[in-house]
């Protein structure tokens, strides 16, 4: 192999570096914090669920044998972001990347997801500020608490994780039923306004650290597989050109170009990865 070729492979190297993950032990969460400890990087595992991200962190690290760190974290609350990003500095000492992926998305929530799909007209309020809080403002918090600690490195990478419905509407015929007994469900509004502004977000950080080093990128994932009804399967599938829904571990790749020196010269873009949904 070329002494090119090695340089070429380089820029994707993340060994050494600090990546925390919020919503870190989720269904893609996981895979990104397994893909950057097998890229040589200290992954952050934060999540609502402490236990769940302590455990991913102890099978990453034991598996890997790259250090990981699994720590509860409410993105909505100031007082635990702020823990998030104490606990840390204590064990590694610096914060190279930040993935914004927590999120409330009403296909991971069950215990609320017939308020989730409600109509349009009857939304419940509580519901669209906690997606705000979480979707938006938890992006908003998480930013702000690395930027002190990138800027005096004068360097980071930011990478906000949004959504199809964040660049195009949601397609409801999606989530009709064939059942006429069952009740009609929508993809909630709160999901597609949230998502969206995590583009507005991503621009606004992009220009407004442009000259510290820091870059901020949005990574916009398709649907992806998780035990989904065979008839909605069908109807995704149909209307995506290749043809079927993301394997869950398909969106690491993207992730560790956004992180890692082979996207130094990117800045405020989307990275979209649907498999052509947005395409025609």
């Amino acid at each position: 192999m070329s002494d090119t070729a090695h340089h070429a492979l380089d820029q994707f190297k993340l060994d050494g570096r600090v990546v925390i993950v919020t919503g870190g032990a989720g269904l893609l969460g996981e895979q990104y914090v397994w893909a950057l400890a097998q890229a040589g990087a200290h992954a952050v595992a934060a999540d609502l669920d402490c236990t769940r991200a302590e455990q991913l962190a102890d099978a990453v690290s034991a598996q890997t044998g790259v250090k990981a760190l699994g720590i509860q974290v409410d993105v909505a609350d100031p007082a635990s972001v702020s823990n998030l990003m104490q606990a840390t500095l204590a064990t590694f000492g610096r914060v190279d990347g930040l993935v914004n992926n927590a999120a409330i998305d009403p296909k991971f929530d069950s215990t609320s997801s017939a308020q989730h799909t409600a109509t349009f007209e009857n939304y419940p309020l509580t519901l669209w500020n906690q997606s705000l809080a979480v979707n938006v403002t938890g992006m908003f918090l998480c930013a702000q608490a690395v930027a002190p600690t990138m800027l005096a490195q004068k360097s980071g990478v930011i990478v906000n994780v949004a959504s199809t419905y964040g660049i195009v509407g949601p397609d409801q015929r999606l989530y009709e039923r064939d059942d006429p007994g069952s009740p009609r469900t929508f993809k909630p509004v709160a999901y597609s306004v949230t998502k969206s502004a995590i583009l507005g977000l991503t621009r606004y950080l992009a220009a407004y650290w442009a000259e510290q080093g820091i870059r901020v990128n949005t990574l916009t994932p398709g649907g992806v597989f998780n035990d989904h009804d065979d008839e909605f399967v069908r109807r995704y599938s149909a209307r995506t050109i290749l043809g079927r829904m993301a394997e869950k571990s398909e969106y690491t790749g993207a992730l560790l170009f956004l992180l890692s020196d082979a996207s130094s010269y990117m800045t405020g873009s989307n990275l979209i990865v649907d498999g052509g949904w947005t395409a025609w």
